[in-house]
């Protein structure tokens, strides 16, 4: 292995971590993952509605039986006041007068319960409506998840083999690299963006692309084996 050999492979390295780092960020920014997400937000957001309206319209459900419930009893209350009003038993004037205003008050009640009951019924109808919507456009949104779930699989599978691939092929380039020099490279690379380790191209730091003076630079490709030389100015590891 030649002097330089161990500096070259690092630069092997970072190009290699280089390109996972733009793997896990497309991973990151897949666009079938937004739309994932907004499908998910938009089909909850139905849901919920779809649970809001249906308590709704179970709320006139039960105010309609109700209601319905007392005009049947009062029906009956009416009909048994009829019978008895017309089966020649009761001849007591007075009593006759009773009946006759009792059967009447039970109509006027019947009555202002039926008008309830066909408010609720104008009331059911726009609230079966927007279910009846709702529910379209919860079918609607739960295809939506599903192939927004499906480009994403797929997506994700094909990035994942790109990520498998690169990161054995940066596991072969990092064995030729001396331990203290790819620790020191990754502590760099942490705290510089990605790049801990840049080409010196003439009197250039490829990795903030300053100059260094012509004497730095010239040092630079002096140095002897096992010796790094750092850019005075960003403090990555150069390779002349």
């Amino acid at each position: 292995m030649t002097a330089d050999a161990p500096l070259e492979a690092l630069l092997v390295v970072q190009g290699h971590d280089t390109r996972l780092d733009q793997i896990h960020h497309n991973l990151a920014a897949l666009p079938a993952r937004a739309e994932r997400d907004e499908a998910v937000r938009s089909l909850a957001a139905v849901e919920a509605e779809i649970v809001t309206v249906t308590a709704v319209r179970d709320d006139l459900a039960r105010d309609q039986k109700r209601l319905d419930d007392e005009v049947s009893t009062l029906e009956g209350k009416r009909k048994g006041f009829d019978t008895k009003l017309y089966s020649g038993t009761i001849t007591n004037p007075r009593e006759l007068q009773d009946l006759q205003e009792e059967i009447e008050a039970l109509g006027r009640r019947i009555g202002v319960l039926e008008d309830r009951e066909l408010s609720i019924m104008e009331q059911v109808e726009p609230v079966e409506a927007r279910l009846a919507a709702l529910t379209a456009s919860q079918e609607q949104g739960s295809t939506a998840r599903s192939d927004a779930e499906l480009r994403l699989t797929a997506a994700e599978a094909e990035l994942a083999v790109a990520l498998e691939q690169e990161t054995g092929a940066r596991r072969v380039a990092a064995a030729s690299v001396p331990d203290d020099l790819l620790a020191s490279y990754e502590k760099l690379r942490s705290g510089l963006g990605g790049v801990g380790v840049a080409r010196l191209v003439g009197n250039q730091c490829g990795g903030c692309h300053l100059t260094l003076s012509a004497m730095e630079a010239a040092r630079m490709r002096k140095l002897g084996a096992g010796e790094v030389g750092h850019c005075d100015e960003c403090g990555r590891i150069l390779v002349p």
